[in-house]
């Protein structure tokens, strides 16, 4: 008996240790050393290599539109999903119940009801909190919706593997991707600390076009029908001037591109970078990037979360990485007002990229993300402008006051950053 009962410890053991190294483990890493350019982002040869190294292709013809925290973002995703004639495609990390959840419950039904073809596909860890009336309310309504990676026994080794994606696609033609999930702490216009603040873009053009293959790339693992018809891939008009480009990555399809994306825009640098990130923790790599576009004159600006933060363990993480980049002359800023979940990277006034990916390495190697790239000096100046009036309600963090912090902190943030690879 005893002999039994030790063979069935050891499988179990053996399985849990099996599990555990699988989703421990990540792509392997493209970029060890630092990039150098011979061009800035208004080169270009940035714009070919955003096209032919990470692909898809930069494209014209797009109109691109900032909105600003859940007081403007949810009523132009709402108004657009309303006017849906043919197709709605929508993706989301985070979907739980509450007032907004049933907005968009709503919504979507209704246009399911009147014919429109909707799917939605929701991961499976984000949308913990949503009750199961909405998602049965949906389907009777006629909406086809999936869950993302559920965990099943025969699946343990895509467990770690999330989509973190915020895509909604509206007839294939008006498309919108950012920061925001669809639960009630995104209503408002952050002007409280249950508020939070956060952005979201529009894109209509031929990009959005692309948001729709990003969707598709995930629809397509978990059911077996193309949707590849004009209803959801029809002729696209240029809707503006902007040079925009969605680009997706995935552990299966190359998930360290994303991190080479980041890499690359902070090479091509000239004049500034300005990086708001709501969760933050830069490998070593990154923070070499950083720091050596610093030393070369460019005018670096970090926006973070503050007092305010939903995940403490990442904010410590963060911290702990920070003395090179101080050292170096770049300005952190720490948010004050409420929870910062924007994720917008503005470089030399002219390259912006919005969407759903952190600056960490879970981003960078373990989650499915999508970043909205725009090349246009309008949208950027906007952009720069939000940025400086979000960094007026925002603490700026010396070297001195973080070289003086308590022990205590520096110990617990050195141990928090023995995990960044996972959070």
């Amino acid at each position: 008996m005893k002999k039994k009962s030790a063979v069935w410890l050891a499988i179990v053991v053996t399985a849990i240790a099996t599990f555990v190294t699988i989703n421990l483990m990540g792509g392997a890493k493209v970029v060890e050393h630092r990039i150098e350019t011979d061009y800035g982002v208004r080169d270009a040869q940035f714009e070919r290599a955003l096209s032919s190294l990470l692909g898809p292709a930069v494209l014209t013809g797009n109109q691109v539109t900032g909105f600003q925290n859940g007081a403007e973002i949810f009523p132009a995703m709402l108004t657009a999903i309303r006017a849906a004639e043919r197709t709605i495609t929508f993706e989301t990390y985070i979907y739980w119940s509450g007032e907004i959840g049933k907005d968009f419950t709503e919504a979507l039904s209704e246009r399911a009801r009147a014919g429109v073809r909707v799917h939605v596909l929701v991961d499976w860890a984000g949308s913990g909190k949503m009750d199961e009336n909405l998602i049965q309310g949906m389907r009777d309504a006629g909406v086809e919706i999936e869950k993302y990676h559920p965990i099943a026994w025969y699946a343990l080794d895509r467990v770690n593997n999330r989509t973190h994606r915020k895509l909604l696609v509206v007839d294939g033609q008006v498309a919108f991707t950012g920061g925001v999930g669809i639960a009630d702490q995104w209503q408002g216009d952050a002007e409280s600390p249950e508020h939070w603040r956060d952005a979201h873009f529009r894109v209509a053009g031929p990009a959005a076009a692309q948001m729709q293959t990003a969707f598709m790339e995930n629809w397509l693992e978990l059911r077996t029908v193309v949707l590849h018809d004009e209803h959801y891939f029809p002729p696209i008009e240029p809707a503006g001037e902007a040079k925009a480009q969605v680009f997706s990555s995935s552990p299966d399809g190359g998930s360290v591109s994303m991190r080479l994306l980041y890499l690359l825009a902070i090479a091509a640098a000239r004049d500034t970078i300005y990086l708001a990130s709501s969760y933050f923790v830069p490998d070593d790599v990154s923070v070499d990037h950083l720091v050596a576009a610093a030393k070369r004159g460019v005018h670096v600006e970090i926006l973070l979360p503050g007092p305010i933060m939903d995940v403490k363990i990442v904010q410590k993480a963060s911290r702990a990485r920070w003395g090179a980049l101080l050292e170096a002359g770049i300005a952190i800023y720490e948010y004050q007002p409420t929870m910062l979940h924007t994720k917008v990277m503005i470089v030399d006034s002219h390259f912006v990229s919005v969407g759903s990916t952190n600056f960490d390495d879970r981003s960078f190697r373990l989650n499915d993300e999508t970043n909205l790239n725009v090349l246009d000096d309008d949208l950027a100046r906007e952009q720069v402008a939000v940025f400086q009036e979000d960094l007026r309600v925002s603490h700026r963090v010396t070297l001195e006051e973080w070289k003086n912090r308590p022990w205590k902190e520096k110990v617990t943030e050195n141990l928090a950053a023995l995990l960044r690879r996972q959070l």
